[in-house]
């Protein structure tokens, strides 16, 4: 890929949705509020992770239909959402429910594959032989085509409701969510796949080794891998961990500079059998993190940016990780905020 300068027009962040084990409503509420101010600040989207048995987001669309309520410019995303847990049926009823009540804002984000914690949640969550379940890119697929908006059975099929006979599909339809689906690609094979299905991609600070062990490497040939597979005009979003520390006190400055410091070995080699290569975290100085984002390969090839935050900070430090980041790192990235987004500020 050849070097160019940076030109971002979207930011976004991603939040993990912590909350304590003895108060959910506490950490969710924050959420919701995090979100808001994030719209305050002027970003374009705000994303949330789906996260089962963890005391976080366990499901993306419920919360986000409540987001939905507490925000009116903000694009509002899932990821991912595990689709080997989910009904490609049911999730697109809710998640379309969840798209009319944006107002168009919703983007999904999905992944494939055996879930997480599948021998924990598969008795509970499957009839039958579960272990033959298909976890394949074909629930992503029929997850897609139930969005849009076809009419089951043929032109004479009608079916009897309180408001008389009704050609039936999925309701409600929501025009558009269709082009809205993300795929959480991490591996040449799903790049490709989701270039040439018409999927957005969604890359962030985790991917897998194929034939290099060098990070950067692997996900440049699966950006190039992707948009020469029919992904060329589709949005792609790149996520990296960031946390400046320009406007933190000094305790909070050591506990961020600690917090990469105990990721840092990870970064170094592959881990386990699927050969899984992290980025470094970028924690520093706004300047600091610039001058390492301007070495991002991939930087340059993308316009969308997402500011994913860490799973083990608190509500005040994920503000003050937006605030800083929206201050002094994404305008030095070519990002201009959009005064539409902006609401009446706090």
């Amino acid at each position: 890929m050849s070097h160019q300068a940076p030109s971002i027009s979207h930011i976004g962040f991603l939040t993990p949705g912590n909350y304590p084990d003895e108060d959910p409503l506490a950490g969710l509420e924050q959420t919701l509020q995090l979100l808001e101010y994030g719209e305050d600040r002027g970003f374009n989207s705000a994303w949330v992770r789906q996260r089962h048995l963890e005391p976080g987001i366990s499901s993306a669309s419920a919360f986000l239909a409540a987001a939905t309520q507490r925000t009116r410019h903000i694009e509002l995303g899932t990821a991912v959402i595990p689709i080997g847990y989910e009904s490609p049926y049911r999730l697109a009823e809710d998640l379309a429910t969840v798209d009319v009540l944006s107002r168009g804002r919703l983007n999904i984000g999905l992944s494939a594959g055996r879930p997480l914690h599948a021998d924990l949640i598969g008795p509970l969550a499957f009839d039958g032989d579960w272990e033959n379940h298909d976890f394949s890119h074909q629930r992503v697929l029929r997850f897609a085509d139930n969005l849009k908006g076809a009419y089951l059975g043929n032109q004479a099929t009608l079916i009897k409701t309180p408001f008389g006979p009704q050609r039936p599909r999925l309701q409600p339809y929501a025009k558009g969510l269709i082009d809205r689906i993300w795929y959480g690609g991490g591996s040449l094979r799903s790049a490709e796949w989701a270039g040439r299905n018409g999927f957005n991609l969604l890359i962030g600070n985790v991917t897998t080794g194929e034939q290099t062990d060098d990070f950067f490497v692997a996900q440049s040939r699966q950006l190039e891998t992707y948009r020469a597979s029919g992904g060329d005009t589709r949005r792609v979003a790149l996520g990296r961990v960031i946390v400046p520390f320009d406007s933190a006190d000094a305790i909070t400055r050591k506990r961020y500079t600690d917090y990469a410091a105990g990721r840092y070995e990870r970064t170094l080699s592959p881990q386990g059998e699927r050969r899984t290569l992290f980025a470094r975290d970028l924690v520093g100085s706004s300047d600091e993190i610039l001058e390492r984002l301007r070495k991002d390969p991939l930087l340059p090839h993308i316009s969308e940016f997402r500011l994913e935050l860490p799973y083990e900070f608190h509500d005040e430090e994920y503000r003050q990780i937006i605030h800083d980041f929206v201050t002094s790192i994404a305008p030095e990235l070519g990002w201009k905020e959009t005064t539409l987004l902006r609401r009446t500020a706090s």
